[in-house]
C-alpha cells in the first residue's frame, strides 16, 4: 500500500511532493534541508544543518513506522567539497551502527541558504 508522509513543509504542496512515500516495506524519503519547519528558519552552520536534516527525517521515518537503523542508502549533496569533514563526524554518530550504502556530491542546491540536503531509503525489518 502507497502511503504519502508530510513534514508540514508548504513547499511540499508548491512543488508537488511528499518528503516521504511509504511503498510496501520501502520509505523513500525525498531530499531534505536544513529547515526547521515549525518555525521556517535555517541554521547557518553546515553542521546544524546537518543536525536538523537528520532530525526531519527521524520524524518523518518514525510517522512513517520506520527509524534511521532502517537507512540502507543515503544521498548527501554538499554546497562545498571543504563540509565534508566537518559533517562526517555528525554522520558518523547517527549512522555508524548502520553503516547504510551512502554518496556524497558537491553541487548547487537551490537556495544560497542551504548548505546541504539529504536524501535516504529505508527498508523495514522484522521487528526483534
Amino acid at each position: 500500500m502507497r502511503r504519502l508522509i508530510s513534514s508540514g513543509s508548504p513547499f511540499e504542496t508548491t512543488a508537488g511532493y511528499s518528503r516521504a512515500v511509504v511503498d510496501g516495506d520501502w520509505c523513500f524519503v525525498s531530499g531534505t534541508t536544513g529547515y526547521d519547519y515549525t518555525t521556517m528558519t535555517m541554521p547557518e552552520s553546515v553542521e546544524d544543518q546537518t543536525r536538523t536534516c537528520l532530525a526531519t527525517i527521524g520524524r518523518v521515518l518514525e510517522d512513517a513506522g520506520f527509524s534511521l537503523a532502517d537507512v540502507v542508502r543515503c544521498h548527501y549533496y554538499v554546497t562545498d567539497a571543504a563540509f565534508a569533514d566537518r559533517v562526517f563526524p555528525i554522520l558518523g554518530e547517527t549512522f555508524g551502527p548502520v553503516r547504510p550504502a551512502a554518496t556524497m556530491v558537491v553541487c548547487g542546491l537551490i537556495r544560497p541558504e542551504m548548505l546541504i540536503e539529504i536524501e535516504v531509503t529505508a527498508l523495514r525489518r522484522e521487528r526483534a
